[in-house]
């Protein structure tokens, strides 16, 4: 494989899993620069680990229309066992139910929709940084009937006011990122969310990517061919970072990381309520209502 770029090796794999025609079609019957203009921000300055972003191939990555026709027909590939049942390992970590939610990094929206099925007196709203995600998202809300509010802005500067959501999830989002947005990502969340209020992460299982550090070392020149550099140093980091200590140097509580059919996780955490909302009943210190009546479960 010595010499190939690795765009190169991904490319024909992609044509072999879809209909490369239907594709084509699909993006012909869109007026790309009418509908993105409808979800662009233009006081929107794009980080430049993200403008330098590929996807399997296609230059441009999430901003490029054609990675936002072909996402959806990818990602049961890439979600193993089944993309439905490893988006409802997400759903599954949800406390109670929640009234304003925010999917951050929502992309097409396939977990957004979920959420609003789920939840459907709940106010939603899908954020990415890719106006081309964001059609993609709409298409599909307005095919299902559903309402939702999409907004283009940045994960780490989302510009919603403090306290005002309930739940924040985010999907496969932080083996992308380098360490310091993650963080800033997750701070972000903790200034977003309401006292009591839960943030709920799918993402690939840093434990076995730590495991799979041999690989990389066993065969140094084939992984950059496969991957780019830039992509490798993410995961890299990531696989040797932890969610949980991120979301605790963050200021959540109640963190914890459940594995999820093997090579994924999702890790929650809840943001504290103010000392002037917290009480206590018999020795109990409780947050909220549902704390409460946990407290008498056998």
């Amino acid at each position: 494989m010595a010499g190939t770029n690795w765009g190169e090796f991904w490319q024909p794999i992609v044509k072999l899993l879809m209909n490369e025609a239907e594709l084509k079609q699909i993006h012909g019957q869109i007026d790309w620069q009418q509908e993105t203009s409808h979800f662009t921000d233009p006081q929107i300055i794009y980080p430049e680990y993200y403008e330098q972003q590929n996807f399997l191939g296609i230059a441009g990555g999430y901003l490029e229309s054609r990675t936002a026709v072909a996402y959806d027909r990818l990602m049961p590939y890439l979600l193993p066992p089944h993309e439905h049942l490893v988006r409802q390992g997400l759903l599954d970590r949800i406390n109670g139910i929640p009234q304003r939610i925010l999917d951050l990094g929502c992309g097409t929206g396939s977990a957004t929709l979920l959420l609003q099925q789920k939840f459907p007196q709940a106010s939603i709203t899908g954020l990415d940084l890719s106006p081309s995600m964001l059609v993609m998202a709409h298409q599909k809300a307005k095919s299902t009937g559903l309402e939702i509010h999409w907004q283009h802005s940045s994960a780490e500067y989302t510009g919603f006011p403090s306290g005002y959501f309930d739940l924040i999830t985010i999907s496969l989002l932080f083996h992308e990122t380098p360490i310091p947005a993650t963080q800033a990502i997750i701070k972000e969340c903790f200034r977003l969310l309401k006292g009591g209020g839960q943030l709920v992460i799918l993402d690939s299982s840093q434990q076995l990517l730590r495991q799979m550090e041999w690989f990389t070392k066993a065969f140094p020149e084939v992984v950059p061919e496969i991957f780019p550099e830039t992509y490798i140093k993410n995961v890299k980091n990531y696989a040797v970072g932890s969610l949980d200590a991120w979301l605790g140097a963050a200021g959540f509580g109640a963190v914890r990381t459940h594995d999820l059919w093997l090579v994924h996780q999702v890790t929650s955490g809840c943001k504290p309520q103010p000392a002037k909302d917290r009480w206590t009943y018999q020795g109990m210190d409780v947050n909220n209502f549902d704390d409460f009546l946990g407290g008498f479960a056998t």
